[in-house]
């Protein structure tokens, strides 16, 4: 199971509002890397000022569902209105990379944290997301399975910085989410490998 099963009935929520952005000449991958800078400067945020001001926490979950709904847009507008493109099918893959990582590790910032294991699970979400690229060089096709998908660690994270915020979690436990989530990752690139083997025959 994956957060992901549910893309379809999310799309299908954004879809008038991808029509609009369309008609106003937006493009895919401009929706593509404004996420990604913006996903830069929200982990930037979080990384300074979030130990003074815990509620900075909170800009992790707002952003994290924004972000999901951007991730979502650059896809219709590219597959729905004659947008895709080589040069997108690469913004799309390395921006993400790019912005899960910064996001992750805003959480270096939580005292007590062990900052290895936001690193393993920033590095695993990486060879995650490549095990699923690679379906496309055997004749599969780009393999999204989960358990810890792209929009699953969004989730965990998001969960993670709404209760950071109160106070209501610290350091050790954001370090055993993190090690929890990483664990996951390797679960999920070997299911990503074995799926597409099995798809592509």
């Amino acid at each position: 199971m994956s957060i992901y099963a549910l893309k379809g009935r999310f799309q299908d929520l954004l879809r008038p509002g991808v029509r609009g952005l369309y008609r106003m000449g937006i493009t895919a991958n401009t929706v593509t890397v404004a996420a990604a800078v913006v996903s830069l400067a929200v982990a930037g945020a979080v990384y300074v000022w979030a130990p003074a001001q815990p509620l900075w926490y909170l800009a992790l979950p707002g952003w994290m569902l924004l972000r999901m709904a951007l991730n979502a847009v650059d896809g219709m507008l590219a597959r729905e209105f004659g947008q895709q493109s080589r040069l997108g099918a690469y913004l799309n893959e390395l921006c993400d990379l790019f912005a899960d990582a910064a996001l992750y590790l805003s959480l270096l910032s939580v005292p007590g944290v062990d900052a290895t294991a936001l690193w393993a699970l920033a590095w695993l979400a990486a060879v995650c997301e490549y095990a699923g690229v690679l379906g496309l060089m055997v004749g599969a096709t780009r393999r999204y399975d989960g358990p810890m998908g792209k929009s699953d660690r969004a989730f965990v994270i998001g969960v993670t910085g709404a209760l950071l915020a109160p106070g209501w979690i610290g350091g050790s436990v954001v370090t055993g989410v993190a090690w929890a989530a990483a664990a996951l990752c390797v679960l999920t690139a070997w299911r990503r490998v074995r799926n597409g083997l099995a798809e592509a025959g």
